[in-house]
């Protein structure tokens, strides 16, 4: 660690480890209540538990993000945080207005929540994923002004390079297209034109920017790779991720009430957003083999690689499964869709944030470089659990997508929803016990952070460099 004001990042990090285990444990509460539908009704009840898990899987990974900006702004830049104390502030903030949200959804009807919080001056309320109450809402704009505050001045005043500027770009994307969560138009159509202009131009838009840049980034440090060739991948990939990603927002646009046009253009961006993804897994693998130095911390390079093949399998391949319109007429809204979601999700975002953590942790607690030798060994063993249960997992609810798509939609027998909903029962259990050997992976990763804690950090062997 070269700067002082990173450190301001490791709260962030921390932060956003504490809400992902929370996030898991929602998710273990809403898979078997889909399979016993009166697991802790009526006190969690399903649509809470649901509210709960997408939230914080959103607060998380902002958390996480704005961590990674504070760790590597300055590093790139060659100078302090502009307000380290800014920051800090924000964190708490941030922290503090999630909580209550959460707590909020857990123990006040909706309703009634919405009552308290305003709703009726300004309705944000209500819609899938943007559930938060307007006050939260408002929060959230002021934590993304101050944040970008913060990382805007002390990238214009410093070094300027392609990492940091494409990294204020996805970051000024996100804060930008937050605003249409307030935009609550009437007209459903309208309504749900615009609201994927938060939830798909954020995480099939200005995110994948926030992506690629911390990717390079880690990548550096790692590998030793000249910087220009990096930089030279980097544009290429963030070009084909917006022209994609932007005009693949119509792949949302089927069914909606929008003109026809859209089926066409819909179908044929989004058949070419695994491009970018396939490019960032062939860029990743052809850096580490190019690399100059064997870098000590072993589990930063893993999960970089990682992120690179299981975003271009989760967004890439099981995006495109069911993105064209043809298809996507039986498959929308089946459990296709939730498979597609997970491991997209996972491989995409969940993915990067903990590759950053896991290449500035050390650092930030200490070490020149890397934990202990114990420590990487189970960190890796975190990051197999984790990756081989998300496999499975999306396995598990594609079969389940595809067999609910033929007798609920496909077949000269259509079954009622709830009936098929019984006979695809068997994937939810084998999703269920997956999800177990997930959280369980996620517990080893906390637990790396412990286990060597005293030990002298592991180094290269120079035999093998």
């Amino acid at each position: 660690m070269q700067y002082q004001s990173q450190r301001v990042a490791k709260p962030y990090f921390i932060a956003a480890i504490g809400l992902f285990v929370g996030q898991i444990l929602f998710g273990l509460v809403m898979g078997l209540q889909y399979v016993m539908g009166d697991f802790l009704f009526p006190e969690i009840p399903f649509n809470v538990a649901r509210m709960v898990h997408t939230n914080l899987l959103i607060v998380w990974l902002l958390f996480g993000f704005m961590g990674a900006a504070y760790y590597l702004v300055p590093e790139e830049s060659e100078r302090e945080l502009v307000s380290p104390g800014l920051a800090l502030a924000m964190f708490w903030i941030f922290l503090i207005a999630g909580a209550l949200t959460i707590v909020g959804y857990l123990f006040v009807p909706y309703s009634t929540l919405a009552d308290m919080t305003g709703n009726d001056i300004l309705p944000t309320m209500g819609r899938e994923f943007l559930e938060q109450p307007t006050i939260t809402k408002l929060g959230i704009v002021v934590v993304a002004l101050a944040f970008l505050y913060n990382i805007g001045f002390t990238i214009l005043s410093g070094r300027k390079t392609v990492i940091t500027l494409v990294l204020l770009t996805g970051l000024t994307g996100l804060a930008v297209f937050f605003l249409f969560s307030f935009y609550n138009p009437d007209n459903l159509v309208k309504d749900k034109f615009y609201w994927w202009w938060v939830v798909h131009l954020w995480v099939e838009g200005v995110w994948e920017l926030i992506l690629g840049s911390i990717l390079s980034f880690v990548l550096i440090k790692t590998t030793g790779v000249d910087r220009e060739v990096i930089e030279k991948w980097l544009y290429v990939i963030i070009a084909m991720t917006l022209i994609t990603g932007i005009i693949g927002t119509g792949h949302h646009y089927y069914w909606i009430g929008t003109p026809e046009y859209w089926q066409w253009w819909g179908s044929i961006f989004s058949a070419m957003e695994p491009i970018p993804f396939f490019m960032m897994t062939v860029f990743a693998f052809n850096m580490v083999n190019r690399r100059r130095r064997n870098h000590p911390n072993k589990p930063a390079v893993l999960w970089a690689l990682g992120t690179a093949v299981m975003a271009f399998l989760g967004a890439g391949v099981w995006g495109f499964l069911h993105t064209l319109a043809p298809v996507n007429y039986y498959t929308h809204g089946t459990q296709i869709t939730a498979a597609h979601g997970h491991m997209a999700f996972y491989g995409a975002y969940v993915m990067i944030v903990l590759t950053m953590i896991s290449y500035a942790m050390p650092m930030l607690r200490g070490r020149e470089a890397a934990n202990s030798g114990r420590s990487q060994v189970v960190e890796m063993w975190g990051f197999w659990l984790m990756t081989v249960s998300i496999v499975f997992i999306t396995l598990f609810l594609t079969a389940a997508g595809i067999l609910q798509a033929y007798l609920q939609r496909m077949s000269e027998t259509p079954l009622p929803f709830m009936v098929v909903q019984d006979k695809i029962a068997l994937f939810y259990w084998l999703r269920e016990i997956a999800g177990v050997v997930f959280i369980i992976g996620l517990i080893v990763y906390v637990a790396s952070f412990f286990v060597g804690s005293r030990e002298p950090e592991a180094t290269v062997n120079t035999a093998e460099a």
